[in-house]
Formats: structure tokens, C-alpha cells, sequence
């Protein structure tokens, strides 16, 4: 069966020459080639190694790290524990071969009408089963004679599929890692994946396949236990090795060449020391590469938040203000179902944006559990209609309690009383299982990056253009003002409560808050400052559906 895989996952020669045109780094950083002579690797980066791996140890256990820098620094052990516990859950990034399957299987669940047909029998549970095992049968006879056509022309004959049990596993855990790595990709392919999956697994199929599909995913930790070399975690050069080299303000081209030098020397030198017969040094290198990923993603997911934060805690106070910057609400005005002082508001909106924060740094842990609760077979569903269709109706224990761990946390870190509800919805006709949960928490980064570069934009967009320049000064008096009534409106009203029938649907609950998030950007075009969006390149929260 293992060699039956090993074929079937082997890129063709056109593959081959097709793929070798994707850069192994995913960072778009510039290739710079480093020709430095043989040094002393231990000693050359010391210094720029244990400063960043303290930043990015603070990013990851302080919400505010960016404002209050504590005093002692992590040592050494705290670093190396830190890296060992995040590679746990940082998917592997995908070899060659792995993506030629990866574009199959996407083609393959693109034509597949799975959902529809399986979810449209709710009455009859004989009916319901036939369903999931001719489709199941679809999907891996398709994926089969597509690699294959002699070996699924005997398979679609006998339907039997046991001697590809390994092939069929590995498409599949590719395809998941693949979305962990990438939220945005895969979005109308994704769900029924895992719906396919979760039926499949179910332990009325296993006994028909006489196999499970599901496989766990394959991750940094698991690759270098496997290969004992667990001791890469640790080296003080791991913080350089993936670090992300981002065009920050204020940063040369110079300075940019040098960090991207840097890394691939720290890179080089790491593969040097800890490659070995297991774990050659390309592997390796993919283990770190994998890891950069992580730090890329939380770049765009987790800063736009500490991003706003920090916008709040600046620009606005925690005590009583003026009425232009007063963030206080009332129930039944402008739509907001609560009632809030400024102060009340102002902490609403912090306790808010520091979970969410929390939430992204912890992202791709959720997902794995997310992943293990909806898979698991013990763990079954139950259709029912929700109130907004029928809907898969599943417990998911290992991600609510990782979510209380992270509400705990955030108590923990914001100062003052916990403002509003601590309700979080998971398994009942709100957040009905864990996927949707992953999905709704997914889109923190849609909803906060494009008020960012609209508020980033505006000045350099006043400086450039003269018609635009009188507009917002005669409109609202300036560049500072008009970014002010910007966040005051999303202060106030993305916080309010709205965006549901009732008040268990929305109000101040932990998915409440992104539900009124959700509202407000829904009525941003009837805002009085949705022509600067506009002007500043603002197309839509939701981005290109497809690419």
C-alpha cells in the first residue's frame, strides 16, 4: 500500500517542470544569495538572535507587548519551550508532490454536488447513509482514475479500495494541512471537505471501507520527533532562522537586504549542524520554512489587531471625554442593543479586541483541535434546523475548553471587571460545530485590515491629490479628524450588540461581538465617510471569493 502511494503521490515530468518555477519561501522577500565565508555560526548571530527571539516570545504571551516592554528578559529555556510548543501545531509546508495532489482534489470537490445531496435527505436515516457512501464513492473513484485509470477502472469494478488506503489518507491530510496554512484559500471547497470526512469516518463507513481517511495532521513537531532532532527548537538561531522580514515603516532597502542576509545565513547554518541521514538538509529547511509561514500568517492576522489596539488606547481615554470622542452608546439609537458609558465602552471595546488578538496568536492550535473534535468518530452530530437551515449540530469539548483557557487569559491580561457576557456559543444553533467556529473567527483579519489601510492611506492620499485634500477638510476638517470619526463610529457601533433578531443572538456575548463587527461593516456604504474608503482603494471586506 506504501509503494502503491509513493507512485500514485510522484509528480510527472510536466509537473515537475511546472513547479519548479514556486519559490521554496513564501515570505515575498527578495533572493538574495549568501556567499559570506565559514564562521563561527554560534557565536555570529548571538546577540540579534536572543533580542528577537524575546520579541517574539512577549508577542506571543502579551497582548500589549508593544507598550509595556517588561523588565526580564525570557531566558533561554522559556524561549526553547516556546518554539517547542508551537511547532506542535504548525502544519508541514507542502513538497512538490503534495501539490500536484493538492490541485487534483481541489478540481475534484469543486464538481462535487456532496453537501447538496447528502444534506437535502433529513427525514430518512437509511437514505441519508446511501447517500454519503455513493458520493464518498465518487470522490475516491474520481481522485483514483485520475492518478490511475487502469487501477480505478479495477476498483470502480470490485469497490474495494483498501489497497489504496495510504494514498487516499495522505490526499486527504494534505488538502487540511494545505487550508491550516492558507485560511483564505480553498473557502467554497473547504466545508465540504470536511463534511465528507466527517461522514466518512463515521463508524457505519469505516466498516464499509474497511479503512478511515483521516489522518493526522502532519506537523513541524511531529517531522523532527520522527527524525530526532527535536533539538533545532531550541537553538538560539531559530528566532532569526524564521523570522519574518516585513517592509515596515521606516525601514531601508538597505536594512530589508540585511535582515533577508541574515535569515538565510541563520537558515544555512542551522541546516549545517542539524541535518543528518533522517532529516536532510532540504527537509529541514522545509521544517523552518514552515515555521516563517507561521510567523507570516500571525503578521496578517495578529497585528492588525494589536494594530487597533493600540489605535484605542492612543487616541482615546479610558476615563470620561469630550462628546466628538466620547464612545458611549444607548439601546434603540443607531441600531445598538446596549447601553454603555464611554468608560463602560471604551473597556468593552479593549476586553474585545484583546480576545480576538488571543484568539489569532492561537489560531492554528484551534484549528487542529477544531479539526480533532469534528473528525473524532465518537464524537457524532446531529442534524437539525437552526433557525438558519439545517445545520450540523456537534459538541466540540477540546476547542471549548481551549477557548475558556484563552476567555481566562484575556480576564487575566485586561484590567478592571469583565464587561458583558462570557457566553461562548459552540455546538448550538448559534455556532453550531467547530467549523463554523473557525470560519467566524477567520475573519478578524477581513474586517480590521481594510480599516487599517484606509486610516494608513488617508494622509498620503490628502498629500497627493488636491480635490481630495479640500473634500476632507471641508467635510471634517482635516486628515486627524476624519480618521477620528472613522474609529469613534467603529468603537461605537461594531461594539453595540446589533446584527441578530434577539438579544441571545448578538448582545455582549464572545460571538456576539463579531456578529455586531460583521453588522457594521454590512452598512459601511451608508456611513458618511465611505467615499474616503473608496478613494483610499477600499473594494470589499470579503476580498477575491476565489483566488
Amino acid at each position: 500500500r506504501a509503494a502503491k502511494a509513493e507512485e500514485l503521490m510522484r509528480p510527472d515530468d510536466a509537473s515537475d517542470e511546472e513547479e519548479q518555477g514556486v519559490q521554496p519561501m513564501e515570505d515575498a522577500e527578495e533572493e538574495d544569495t549568501v556567499e559570506d565565508e565559514e564562521e563561527d555560526d554560534e557565536g555570529s548571530f548571538a546577540g540579534p538572535a536572543r533580542s528577537l527571539a524575546n520579541r517574539m516570545f512577549r508577542a506571543a504571551s502579551s497582548a500589549l507587548w508593544r507598550r509595556e516592554e517588561p523588565t526580564n528578559e525570557a531566558t533561554r529555556s522559556q524561549i526553547a519551550s516556546f518554539f517547542v510548543e508551537r511547532a506542535k501545531y504548525i502544519p508541514l509546508r507542502l513538497e512538490l508532490s503534495e501539490r500536484k495532489m493538492l490541485r487534483l482534489l481541489e478540481s475534484v470537490l469543486h464538481v462535487s454536488q456532496y453537501t447538496d445531496r447528502v444534506e437535502a435527505i433529513t427525514a430518512n436515516p437509511a437514505k441519508r447513509q446511501q447517500a454519503q457512501m455513493r458520493e464518498v464513492h465518487a470522490v475516491l473513484t474520481g481522485l483514483l482514475l485520475a492518478c490511475d485509470y487502469k487501477a480505478g477502472q479495477q476498483v470502480l469494478a470490485e469497490s474495494s479500495f483498501s489497497d489504496y488506503e495510504v494514498f487516499f489518507q495522505r490526499v486527504f491530510e494534505t488538502v487540511r494541512r494545505y487550508k491550516i496554512m492558507n485560511p483564505e484559500k480553498l473557502r467554497d471547497t473547504y466545508g465540504k471537505l470536511i463534511y465528507m470526512l466527517q461522514d466518512a469516518n463515521s463508524p457505519e463507513l469505516q466498516e464499509h471501507l474497511e479503512f478511515s481517511l483521516v489522518l493526522p495532521i502532519r506537523t513541524v513537531y511531529s517531522k523532527l520527533k520522527e527524525t530526532g532532532c527535536l533539538a533545532l527548537l531550541q537553538d538560539e538561531q531559530m528566532s532569526l532562522a524564521t523570522r519574518l522580514v516585513a517592509p515596515e515603516p521606516g525601514k531601508t532597502r538597505a536594512m530589508i537586504a540585511r535582515e533577508i542576509k541574515m535569515k538565510e545565513a541563520a537558515i544555512e547554518s542551522l541546516a549545517r549542524r542539524y541535518s543528518c541521514a533522517e532529516l536532510p538538509a532540504e527537509q529541514l529547511k522545509q521544517c523552518l520554512y514552515s515555521i516563517g509561514d507561521n510567523n507570516a500568517y500571525l503578521y496578517q492576522a495578529r497585528d492588525p489587531v494589536d494594530k487597533m489596539i493600540s489605535y484605542l488606547t492612543t487616541l482615546f481615554s479610558p476615563e470620561s471625554t469630550d462628546d466628538e470622542s466620547s464612545l458611549a452608546i444607548a439601546h434603540g439609537q443607531s441600531g445598538a442593543r446596549l447601553t454603555h458609558s464611554h468608560e463602560r465602552q471604551y473597556a468593552f471595546v479593549l476586553q474585545s479586541l484583546t480576545l480576538w488578538r488571543e484568539i489569532a496568536n492561537d489560531m492554528f492550535r484551534l484549528w487542529y483541535l477544531a479539526e480533532d473534535d469534528l473528525l473524532r468518530p465518537a464524537n457524532g452530530y446531529e442534524l437539525r434546523d437552526t433557525g438558519q437551515g439545517h445545520h450540523r449540530v456537534q459538541p466540540a469539548p477540546r476547542t471549548a475548553r481551549a477557548m475558556q483557557q484563552l476567555l481566562h487569559a484575556t480576564k487575566t491580561k485586561t484590567s478592571g471587571n469583565w464587561v458583558g457576557s462570557s457566553l461562548i456559543h459552540l455546538g448550538d444553533s448559534n455556532v453550531p460545530n467547530a467549523l463554523m467556529f473557525i470560519d467566524k473567527y477567520s475573519q478578524v483579519e477581513h474586517i480590521l485590515n481594510p480599516i487599517l489601510a484606509t486610516l494608513e492611506a488617508l494622509p498620503s492620499a490628502s498629500e497627493k491629490d488636491a480635490a481630495i485634500s479640500k473634500w476632507i477638510q471641508s467635510t471634517f476638517g482635516g486628515v486627524a479628524q476624519l480618521r477620528k470619526a472613522i474609529l469613534v463610529d467603529f468603537f461605537r457601533y461594531a461594539f453595540d450588540g446589533s446584527g441578530a433578531d434577539n438579544f441571545f443572538d448578538a448582545g455582549s456575548c464572545i460571538d456576539g461581538r463579531l456578529t455586531s463587527a460583521w453588522n457594521w461593516c454590512s452598512q459601511l456604504p451608508s456611513k458618511p465617510f465611505f467615499l474616503a474608503f473608496r478613494l483610499t482603494g477600499f473594494t470589499s471586506f470579503n476580498g477575491e471569493f476565489q483566488q
